[in-house]
């Protein structure tokens, strides 16, 4: 049913406008405990706990589909294990101009080049007051594209420090492609700063909360050897591993339409074996000093699994 006609439906229509469609559907009293019923498989074999938090199952949905945590809680009725909002910003921002989704149907991916838009971190903590016990939150923070690099620091520890109390862990997004220059706060020296002053923050508060690194499919050897020695020396407690990738490399979608799309992240099916090298590479190089959740391409319990099997 869904495959022959819903699916052939919603691809006549704008990524956008559907995401939107689905929000609005998944609002509607009850639909998401409709959809529990079908998809929630509850099993103490599954779960697992992770820098001290209990996770009913390892399955979390990633930062970017529920941006404003207006879904948390319907999204945990489905049967998530874990909730990442954002990436929220100190202010509300539009993001990029539309059309910024794009889907590449022979490639089962899409391009997007969203750009953090957000409600802003004072909207979206009163909307996370209202979650239900039980719901297991972690906010992936960002920098306002009108922020410079030089001043990215005061951004992330003001999210860091507004959202401490409603959320789980935090993740600090450095990886979007979609804000200008954010990757380079990957370098080093930038990103070793910021998660100083973020760690800084954290042991002075009561109770220290998770901190998580998110980076990119891109980053070569010499790069990752990089995070891996930021992550041990900062501190942090993982990495998630990883966001969407730049490159446009062995995709079935006709060259001269992927170009038309222009910029932008591509995540989907093609991500899914880079993520895992990078997953792979940093457990083996690290000897597996801090836990890494993997992200990219996953698409069935098999790929799932694959992602738990590279480290």
């Amino acid at each position: 049913m869904y495959k022959l006609v819903i699916r052939p439906v919603l691809f006549g229509i704008n990524p956008e406008r559907v995401h939107n469609l689905l929000v609005s559907f998944l609002k509607i009293p009850m639909i998401s405990k409709i959809l529990g019923l079908i998809y929630t498989r509850k099993n103490p074999g599954l779960q697992c706990e992770l820098f001290g938090i209990n996770f009913p199952n390892p399955v979390g949905l990633a930062a970017g589909f529920d941006k404003n945590a207006e879904l948390v809680n319907q999204l945990s009725d489905i049967g998530f294990g874990f909730v990442e909002i954002g990436t929220v910003t100190p202010h509300p921002q539009p993001g990029n101009a539309k059309p910024r989704i794009f889907r590449l149907k022979k490639d089962q991916a899409l391009i997007n080049r969203m750009g953090f838009n957000n409600d802003g971190m004072h909207q979206i903590k009163e909307r996370l007051s209202s979650r239900k016990q039980g719901v297991i939150i972690g906010g992936n923070i960002g920098k306002n594209k009108s922020t410079p690099n030089e001043k990215a620091g005061e951004d992330y520890t003001s999210c860091f420090d507004f959202l401490y109390d409603v959320v789980d862990y935090f993740v600090v997004n450095v990886s979007s492609p979609n804000t200008p220059g954010l990757r380079n706060l990957q370098e080093k020296e930038p990103l070793t700063q910021i998660l100083q002053d973020i760690q800084k923050r954290n042991r002075n508060k009561e109770f220290r909360k998770p901190v998580l690194l998110k980076i990119a499919p891109d980053l070569n050897e010499n790069e990752l050897d990089d995070i891996i020695e930021i992550v041990i020396s900062t501190r942090i407690d993982g990495v998630i591993a990883t966001n969407t990738t730049i490159s446009r490399e062995n995709l079935r979608t006709n060259p001269d339409t992927v170009q038309a799309f222009g910029a932008g992240g591509l995540s989907g099916k093609p991500l899914a074996g880079r993520s895992t090298k990078v997953i792979q590479y940093l457990a083996k190089k690290s000897g597996g000093k801090f836990p890494i959740i993997g992200v990219g391409g996953i698409h069935s319990a098999e790929d799932a699994i694959e992602k738990i099997k590279a480290g």
